[in-house]
């Protein structure tokens, strides 16, 4: 190796990611030098490289070869040009793929004819990888532009449509005054309903927006499912009675949910408000509840009405792809619910999915976390958690115990997973019941777990000091078994 060979490969061998080559024609052949960093980007030496043949055009990515050895051999042999700039893939001695930048220079003779070739060769593989993720990123923006012009000029539409109604009734009213008590009973419903239809959809377009936003903050706490669904039915229950329908629901008594409560009623809701309004007269809609799998429930919402046709499946929960059907009334829709609903869904981390068939009626299927029944039992001393845990397993079987004994496996564990129930004893290990409680309030934001606390003495400053954090009760030892069923029981019971 000559020294300036030498002194070539000691300044690449600490940049890792290039190696420098260099080729000369001479009246007894081609002399041909590659720096040692050739291995570290291709896997090969530069031993091995020369014996290919074609050197290391040989470990040229089979697609890019022939592209590369045109822009070669026009660089080559083209007098005016003496540099060009390579692009391509190589197949490494490990069998990945590497993208590859190589620059070439060239010296000519008198002729304009190579006498010699010097290249350096970069490994840009990390460079075109985040060029590729650009690219997409680019695409999924025009795409995301164009749908959002195309919704806009769908909204325009429909935010002018009602006034068509509004204005034109209205009108009406003004300027006949000898309209009959029916005829101006008949416009008004006509003025309401345009004006409810209206507010509706402004209403879901701007929860919708805030939601892509991240102007509403989504607070989650735990629900009993059977409550929510049965409350969401009893806003609907009018709707379904001028239908003749009856709604099922199948949810255990046990399941609870980790959701932000309006939200989820305004999922279940939008449903159910769904399900009536493509339910002929005197049909039954279900809403069942139940395990998913360890961390989510599963609500269906199942009705026997008008179904989908496969060319709107396709279209829901797309906003750029908003579209209504009327129902078996003739009742109005937005085109915006499902969207709202699928983005409230995902901002919970669930899932939902539909099966429907023309005329045999939809079924929709969305996931929420669950909040299982737990009881975390916060006690330090040994014997104390032992006979504390004994007492819930038998007289609360339907809740698991978790026992930890002290306040920041605790906090931990609250994190983790918000409990049903929360009891404390008041001396821990580093630190004490109140200040255990001070952050639970911290981190709860809102939910308010219940709390019994287990006082040596009940005095009226440690009263004061627990229930300013909003401690639901204070037991003082030593405890009955059945005073310490008995609160526990409240507690559950007003939760």
């Amino acid at each position: 190796m000559s020294k300036s060979n030498e002194s070539i490969n000691k300044f690449f061998y600490g940049i890792e990611d290039s190696f420098l080559w260099s080729l000369k024609k001479k009246d007894e052949g081609e002399v041909v030098f590659y720096s040692d960093n050739i291995q570290k980007i291709t896997g090969y030496t530069a031993d091995e490289i020369k014996h290919f043949p074609g050197r290391c055009s040989a470990i040229i990515f089979e697609e890019d070869q022939q592209r590369i050895k045109k822009l070669f051999n026009d660089f080559a042999y083209d007098p005016a040009a003496n540099y060009v700039r390579l692009i391509y893939r190589i197949t490494r001695k490990d069998k990945s793929i590497a993208w590859i930048g190589e620059s070439i220079s060239v010296t000519r003779n008198k002729s304009d004819k190579p006498l010699e070739f010097k290249g350096i060769v970069s490994d840009i593989s990390a460079l075109m990888e985040e060029k590729s993720t650009l690219t997409k990123s680019l695409e999924n923006f025009k795409q995301l532009n164009a749908s959002k012009d195309k919704f806009i000029s769908m909204l325009s539409h429909d935010l002018r449509a009602p006034f068509t109604s509004i204005l034109g009734f209205s009108e009406i009213l003004i300027n006949e005054p000898n309209l009959s008590h029916e005829e101006r009973l008949e416009y008004l419903n006509y003025i309401n309903d345009s004006s409810q239809h209206q507010l509706q959809l402004v209403n879901y377009l701007l929860d919708w927006s805030r939601l892509q936003t991240g102007r509403i903050k989504i607070e989650p706490q735990r629900l009993h499912v059977q409550s929510i669904i049965f409350n969401c039915i009893s806003s609907l229950t009018g709707n379904a009675i001028r239908k003749k329908l009856e709604i099922k629901v199948h949810a255990k008594e046990s399941l609870y949910v980790q959701a932000d409560e309006r939200l989820l009623t305004q999922v279940i809701t939008n449903l159910l408000s769904n399900a009536i309004k493509f339910s002929p007269e005197g049909n039954v809609i279900e809403v069942s509840a139940d395990s998913f799998n360890d961390k989510f429930v599963e609500f269906i919402v199942k009705d026997e009405g008008l179904g989908i046709s496969e060319a709107n499946k396709a279209k829901l929960f797309r906003i750029e792809k908003m579209f209504t059907t009327e129902g078996t009334k003739g009742e109005k829709g937005t085109g915006l619910g499902l969207s709202l609903v699928k983005e409230i869904i995902e901002k919970h981390d669930g899932d939902i999915w539909f099966y429907s068939e023309q005329n045999n009626g939809s079924e929709f299927h969305f996931t929420i976390p669950s909040s299982p029944n737990t009881i975390l039992l916060v006690e330090n001393n040994f014997g104390e958690k032992e006979k504390f845990e004994n007492i819930i397993k038998e007289n609360f079987p339907v809740y698991k115990v978790v026992g930890v004994r002290n306040g920041y496996d605790a906090i931990n564990h609250f994190l983790a997973q918000l409990p049903s129930l929360i009891i404390s004893d008041y001396d821990l290990p580093l630190m004490n019941g109140v200040q255990f409680v001070e952050m639970i309030r911290k981190e709860d934001k809102g939910t308010r777990i219940p709390i019994i606390v287990i006082v040596p003495a009940a005095t009226e400053d440690v009263k004061r000091e627990f229930q300013f954090f909003g401690v639901d009760s204070i037991l003082q030892k030593p405890i009955d078994d059945n005073i310490f069923n008995e609160k526990i029981q409240a507690v559950l019971d007003y939760y």
